[in-house]
């Protein structure tokens, strides 16, 4: 039987949640109950709020005299993703459900982060029909919007309570399903990681292509920001074998203040853990923005290039590139593990193509030997390619030194 996790504040929720576990029960499923808050009640749970608290190293009655509801919330949210950790490591969650308001919207939240993509999770908020990234992250989390407050069974909140359930009972009865079936199945390929952009298309499908004939399944994460986020999310969390970079624009938007930023951190996760990586320099030739009147007064002056109506291109500088070099060169060099960097020669982008929009060889130079001149004396090999990015050889050769560095052969 498919198993349901329902995670809450039962102190402020209990009536919604009986009502939710019945529903369950009714749709098939095993459901686990875990008390994520700090108040008494007498709702029957199978994880108790005591035993979330001590997973976080801390005591229900410490955080109720304490009376700080952000230390509450922060300590149970921690208890809470300690215990769902221990519970899917038993085999016992196939999805998790969860509702509130922002406190408990947040417990379920930091509760859900660590489990793996693909295993579904599902939080009925109040909050869901604002700004959701602090909730979501990089992870596969769905949030359905409460409309009505979360504040007993009404015709509006059974209607959606009860979308909810059926939802995650779905998701759960799937994933049972698919989980025994890949157990049955035999090993996975093991994973590899790749960015990409649309103007780096070429490159990344030529390099997809070799991995998948050499054994591998590739995942391809949009350079959108979510999507270099989630890349070092699951490099950090032990899920792939090995990272192609080759879109690495996100770091452009970081350093110039364009909208698809990744944040400081970004090609930071597979070095710190040591997984093997090859990462070129993929779309360092230009900062994303909206619609060609939100760009910054301050950039009116610079090359821009509208990509469509919603998407407007800057052409970088020799100075950023030249920063940008610097930046990618010290969190090569900082890598545990195998790291290789290829450098194009002709070009980091379709637009950075001879007689295409945003062709500067000067700038390309200036980055390409900040990364270089970083790189020297380190054990980060360098290959400097007379080839544009996305000729198709230059997709291949990265895949196949990657599938080097995994195996232990030499290129």
């Amino acid at each position: 039987m498919p198993s349901v996790v329902l995670i809450g504040t039962l102190d402020t929720k209990g009536e919604e949640y009986a009502w939710l576990r019945n529903r369950l029960v009714e749709l098939g499923s095993d459901v686990v109950v875990v008390d994520a808050g700090v108040g008494e009640h007498d709702f029957l749970v199978d994880v108790s709020s005591e035993r979330v608290a001590e997973a976080a190293g801390s005591e229900v009655r410490a955080l109720r005299e304490r009376g700080d509801r952000g230390a509450a919330v922060t300590a149970m949210g921690e208890g809470a993703a300690a215990v769902l950790a221990g519970l899917n490591a038993d085999g016992r969650v196939d999805a998790v459900l969860a509702l509130g308001g922002s406190g408990g919207s947040s417990i379920a939240a930091r509760a859900v982060r660590d489990l793996p993509v693909g295993l579904p999770k599902l939080i009925v908020s109040t909050m869901a029909a604002g700004d959701v990234s602090p909730y979501v992250g990089a992870k596969d989390v769905t949030l359905m919007y409460s409309v009505v407050d979360i504040a007993g069974i009404n015709r509006v909140s059974r209607a959606i309570l009860g979308n909810a359930a059926a939802a995650a009972a779905g998701m759960a009865r799937a994933y049972h399903l698919a989980r025994a079936e890949q157990t049955s199945g035999g090993p996975d390929r093991p994973l590899i990681g790749a960015s990409m952009f649309g103007v780096t298309t070429p490159a990344v499908d030529a390099a997809r292509e070799r991995l998948a004939e050499l054994g591998y399944e590739v995942l391809v994460f949009h350079a959108t920001g979510s999507g270099g986020r989630a890349l070092e999310g699951l490099a950090a969390g032990g899920m792939l074998a090995g990272v192609l970079d080759l879109t690495i624009t996100e770091l452009a938007d970081d350093l110039v203040g364009g909208v698809l930023s990744a944040g400081p951190e970004r090609l930071t996760a597979a070095g710190a853990h040591g997984v093997p990586q090859v990462v070129a320099p993929g779309a360092l030739d230009m900062v994303n923005f909206g619609p060609r009147d939100t760009v910054p007064g301050a950039f009116a002056d610079r090359l821009l290039y509208v990509h469509n109506p919603t998407v407007t291109l800057m052409r970088t500088t020799p100075g950023e590139m030249r920063e940008l070099g610097g930046r990618v060169a010290a969190k090569l060099r900082a890598a545990a593990g195998p790291t290789a960097l290829f450098v194009p020669r002709q070009g980091v982008s379709a637009l950075d193509a001879p007689g295409a929009a945003f062709a500067d060889p000067k700038a390309d130079a200036a980055c390409f030997e900040a990364m270089e001149e970083g790189l020297r004396g380190s054990a980060v090999a360098v290959e400097d390619l007379d080839l544009h990015i996305n000729d198709p050889a230059f997709g291949r050769a990265m895949a196949d030194r990657l599938h080097d560095m995994i195996t232990g052969g030499t290129s």
